[in-house]
């Protein structure tokens, strides 16, 4: 089981990956650009080679987290070029640091015609796999209902993904929160969700998940990120997620307030507690 947690690139892709060493992280996402724009970015190649040597090296996977103004269902067609444009720039940033793909959110549609926000997503996906021959993955993620009622299901997961071209370049990244406050998970072992994402072939293209717990209950539909332990999720539904056999070799990666020393080393040293079936 690998475990981490989100980190700061201030000073560098390479320095972002020894802050997730320094606590001890196997695994760690980062924003491979200014979070808060799509504007490009020029890859300073030299630092994200050795960015991916340091991780090899060490054992630590990663992933990129494409900027909040990213949608790739939004209603005017010229933020969805941007948006498109972006997840280049962002695929071609993870490739030259070696990580396995760039989270991209389902997306938000607020026109009339709901199936528009779809077909928006589909078109907008597609024209970033058309242009993409890297081994990094574009990686939906399920959505937490608060903003959208688009990418809350693991039907809509493998729909959307189906429905694109080149859909191998496509995987996914699951957020427990958001299965939390979207009422497909009330936190218990055994959720009927993952047997669904097995059966709609979701489970087999997780490349990572979200290890969040939830402020809200389940159905709550508001995002808000807890302190593993701290929050609705529970212990037995954490145990029963990190220790599920299906998804051993899927990391698992942290994007909750840091503790008191202000890191996640004491989280993480919670999850892989849980995470061990001895313990």
């Amino acid at each position: 089981m690998r475990t981490g947690c989100h980190v700061s690139t201030r000073g560098g892709y390479l320095e972002a990956a020894k802050r997730a060493a320094h606590i001890g992280a196997e695994a760690f996402q980062y924003f491979p650009k200014n979070p808060r724009s799509l504007a490009m970015k020029a890859i300073d190649r030299s630092d994200a080679g050795r960015c991916a040597d340091y991780c090899s090296q060490h054992g630590i996977v990663s992933i990129a987290h494409s900027p909040y103004p990213t949608n790739v269902a939004a209603e005017d067609p010229q933020h969805r070029e941007r948006t498109a444009e972006s997840l280049l720039n962002d695929l071609a940033i993870a490739e030259a640091c070696g990580s396995l793909g760039v989270v991209v959110h389902f997306g938000v549609y607020k026109g009339i015609d709901p199936l528009e926000g779809y077909r928006n997503a589909v078109i907008t996906l597609s024209a970033v796999t058309s242009q993409w021959n890297g081994k990094a993955k574009l990686l939906i993620e399920n959505q937490a209902g608060e903003h959208t009622f688009m990418g809350t299901t693991m039907e809509e997961l493998a729909q959307i993904r189906s429905l694109c071209r080149d859909s191998y370049k496509i995987g996914f990244c699951l957020d427990t929160c958001h299965l939390m406050a979207s009422g497909i998970w009330d936190g218990n072992p055994d959720g009927a969700w993952l047997n669904t994402a097995v059966r709609l072939n979701v489970l087999e293209h997780i490349e990572a998940i979200h290890l969040n717990d939830s402020v809200y209950p389940s159905g709550a539909k508001r995002d808000r990120h807890a302190v593993i332990g701290e929050g609705h999720i529970g212990e037995a539904g954490f145990r029963w997620l990190l220790q599920h056999p299906l998804l051993r070799s899927v990391p698992f990666i942290l994007e909750t307030p840091a503790g008191e020393d202000g890191t996640h080393k004491a989280q993480l040293e919670l999850v892989r507690n849980w995470g061990d079936a001895n313990r």
